[in-house]
């Protein structure tokens, strides 16, 4: 034997043991993670997670690929006969590799098509391959016929080709029976056969998606019918292709929107909770954090949706009409968008007209020049179609105005008791609006005041006759005046000046203390305006923080989720139902329940009784200066509900002349409220009247005539007058708190005007004062 032969032996020797090496190390994980046997034999696509409400129904679903996976049987002959023609006519022959597909990919070069036959591709999709260089793919490919050999030796053809169908993707849609609800309306199993083929052609590549791409569609599916024809199965005769590929392209497409579902906003936010508690918790089959996009979970919300569907009934009912007065007044202001061409661009640059146009290398002065140019377009209009869709002709720069102007809301009820929220609406259409308001921060207004009266109950011992002096009065250089009257009065009628005289009362710092006590993280300035509800916070703090109210002072936190279960029904976690901590004693609640029914009975809130609610109510209205946002926050014995409106941009007013949160909010709390009264499948509808502790049962101060005759007791009857002028509240002196007074005179009598002879006393801490008796009053009234 010559030297030059046993080098070439040598070399191939060499070489054929190389790619061995190379075999072995790649089926032992050496180049990367390989799926075990067990995984193997049981093979799982990415299961999306499901959101599922209190009452049992699917509210959606979380996924990276949303998928709906089917049986063999489930699907049509048509498809599996397309998919076999058209990408491995010879898959019922070989064993996960076809060497004659290979040997013609070596010998072309891949000029006539690739070599992976469809056991191939599922190991790809199983494995998580993509592109790279040519030694990576070299190794992938490797790795890929390694785990088709091993696909088929556990599993059957028609296994093989369900787990194709079940994980291919149809550009964002995953898995046949996705397919073909979304581009035909029917199950798989009924696809005619011009139809797999248009499913069958967008295998290889977008580009052949019918409604984007009709004529590269229909060329791609008579190539599919061409391959069934010529296909040695002999799927179609001649005569039958001919007559197929002579069809008009007709699909029924309906793509799978995100906003269908329950509460929408609501599996937003709950995201974030599910994610911290994924991170948190390992999934024991694999080792790592639990995946809410793959694993399967169950997830059980406190959602009722009976409750959901009354928010957004009470939401499309309400907003129309509010939103007709708002369009009639901004025709008034001409001026409205002068000087704010800076939020318009901002807006400009997020949308997806931008970013497609820069995308196509557009320079952003022509970008901006064609959102001058008048085009037609879909708007978001409640004088639209059933979707709130209509059809119009403007140009894009005012379009982004349009959609400025449009009122937004949010609305949240719970149960104060346990904490469980059971209705979420974050906006008036998610699939237009996706900004979550429920978690936005928003100036509270009048429905911050609550909180600073249950100070002066506990800390300074005030009751509902107690009298507050009108006038004006100081604080921080600001100077608030108007007309006093009793506390009831006062809080029913959301008088300014008898805020601003709490505050010089109770003190900033003890103001915020409690707010924070009571479930407020937001940032509150410390300045004497939080007292009219100048700070920032978010629906979802205020509504715990007045949870304390129906809930017998105690303070409970929000719950979103009750347990998590696996994919098999395993329960994984469940979660408390309430965290709850005392911050008032029951009396001094059951004190400020009495004074708010005021405000619900004959003050800023009376319009709520118009509406069909057989149970005591009490709440709370709140206006920002200038309108822009408008708040109503409201209880009954059982449910806890809040709502605010605005526009999205605090500068945009709702519109003039209107009376604040009661006609903002109130009404949508109402027809809520009546909705879920009238329903007695719903548990929240039981209990009709406040519980009345023990110690004031008997107290004639809290009789229902009583508390209604002392909230008409005032000097002037004056409406919620707003938080004044916001712009003010930023260069205020930080006010040096003043000592509350603890008074020692009758509570029945008006008291002197102290001004500055008001005597000091140091303030009682809220625990402490809690269950200190209160005094009676006398006989006879004093006003």
């Amino acid at each position: 034997m010559t030297r030059s032969v046993k080098i070439l032996w040598r070399l191939f020797i060499g070489g054929f043991l190389f790619v061995v090496l190379l075999f072995v190390c790649a089926n032992f994980g050496l180049f990367g993670k390989m799926p075990s046997v067990a995984e193997l034999e049981n093979p799982e696509a990415d299961l999306a997670s499901e959101i599922i409400s209190s009452d049992g129904l699917l509210m959606g679903k979380y996924y990276t690929e949303n998928r709906s996976e089917v049986k063999y049987h489930e699907i049509s002959p048509n498809v599996v006969n397309a998919l076999i023609a058209t990408e491995d006519e010879r898959f019922y022959e070989h064993s996960g590799i076809d060497a004659q597909a290979v040997g013609r990919v070596l010998y072309t070069f891949g000029s006539q098509g690739g070599g992976s036959t469809i056991t191939q591709q599922v190991a790809k999709m199983m494995l998580g391959q993509g592109r790279g260089n040519i030694l990576r793919r070299g190794i992938d490919k490797i790795k890929e016929w390694i785990v088709a050999v091993k696909l088929e030796r556990n599993f059957t053809k028609e296994e093989i080709i369900t787990l194709y169908l079940n994980r291919a993707p149809w550009g964002n849609v995953y898995g046949i029976r996705n397919a073909s609800r979304t581009y035909f309306q029917k199950e798989p199993s009924e696809l005619k056969v011009e139809e797999a083929a248009v499913l069958i052609g967008m295998l290889k590549g977008f580009i052949y998606e019918p409604i984007r791409h009709p004529k590269n569609s229909i060329d791609r599916r008579n190539t599919v019918i061409n391959q069934m024809v010529k296909a040695k199965q002999g799927f179609l005769t001649p005569a039958d292709g001919e007559k197929l590929k002579a069809k008009p392209l007709v699909t029924n497409y309906k793509p799978i929107d995100e906003a269908i579902g329950i509460a929408p906003y609501y599996r937003r936010v709950l995201l974030d909770v599910l994610k911290d508690w994924c991170n948190k918790n390992i999934n024991p089959r694999t080792g790592e954090p639990y995946n809410l996009y793959k694993d399967g979970l169950k997830v059980y919300t406190t959602i009722d949706s009976r409750m959901q569907k009354y928010a957004e009934d009470a939401v499309e009912q309400h907003m129309p009409e509010l939103q007709r007065k708002a369009d009639a007044y901004f025709k008034t202001r001409k001026s409205l968008w002068k000087g704010r061409d800076n939020i318009v661009e901002a807006a400009m640059k997020h949308s997806e007209r931008w970013k497609n146009l820069k995308e196509e290398e557009w320079k952003e002065e022509d970008i901006k020049k064609s959102f001058m140019v008048e085009t037609k377009m879909k708007i978001f209009s409640w004088k639209g179609n059933e979707k709130h869709e209509r059809d119009t002709i403007m140009t894009p720069y005012d379009s982004i105005k349009y959609h400025k102007q449009l009122l937004q809301t949010s609305f949240v009820a719970m149960d104060p008791k346990t904490g469980e929220i059971k209705a979420w609406v974050g906006g008036i259409n998610y699939k237009w609006f996706k900004f979550d308001h429920v978690t936005a921060s928003r100036q509270v207004g009048s429905t911050f005041k609550p909180l600073l009266y249950t100070l002066a109950v506990t800390d300074a011992g005030y009751t509902p006759e107690t009298y507050i002096d009108g006038g004006a009065l100081t604080l921080g250089g600001k100077t608030i005046s108007g007309g006093g009257g009793t506390m009831a009065n006062c809080l029913a009628f959301s008088k300014n000046i008898a805020a601003w005289r709490l505050m010089s009362i109770v003190g900033v710092s003890r103001t915020i203390e409690f707010a924070k006590n009571c479930g407020i993280k937001a940032n509150l300035p410390p300045y004497p305006s939080i007292a009219l509800g100048s700070a920032d916070i978010p629906l979802m703090q205020m509504l715990q923080a007045y949870s304390m109210f129906p809930n017998k002072g105690y303070n409970t936190e929000p719950v979103y989720v009750t347990r998590i279960e696996d994919k098999n029904g395993n329960l994984l976690h469940e979660f408390p139902v309430a965290q709850s901590k005392q911050v008032i004693g029951e009396s001094d609640a059951y004190t400020m329940v009495k004074i708010m029914q005021g405000v619900i009975q004959i003050g800023t809130g009376r319009r709520i009784n118009s509406y069909s609610i057989p149970a005591q109510k009490a709440g709370k209205t709140g206006t920002t200066n200038g309108n822009t946002d408008g708040w109503f926050i409201g209880y009954t014995p059982d449910l806890l509900a809040g709502t605010w409106v605005g526009c999205g941009d605090p500068f945009i007013p709702v519109y003039q002349n209107n009376v604040g949160g009661a006609e903002m909010g109130g009404p949508k709390w109402g027809i809520f409220m009546s909705k879920v009264y009238a329903d007695n499948k719903i548990a929240f509808n039981r209990q009709k009247e406040f519980d009345a502790p023990a110690e004031l049962k008997n107290d004639p101060i809290f009789a229902d005539v009583n508390i209604a005759d002392l909230a008409i007791r005032g000097d002037s009857l004056n409406g919620d007058s707003g938080n004044g002028d916001g712009s003010e509240y930023g260069f205020d002196e930080p006010e040096e708190d003043i000592a509350p007074v603890v008074p020692d005179t009758p509570k029945n009598k008006k008291p002197e005007d102290k001004k500055d002879n008001t005597p000091k006393a140091p303030m009682k801490p809220v625990d402490d004062k809690k269950n200190q008796p209160k005094p009676k009053p006398k006989t006879e009234n004093d006003y």
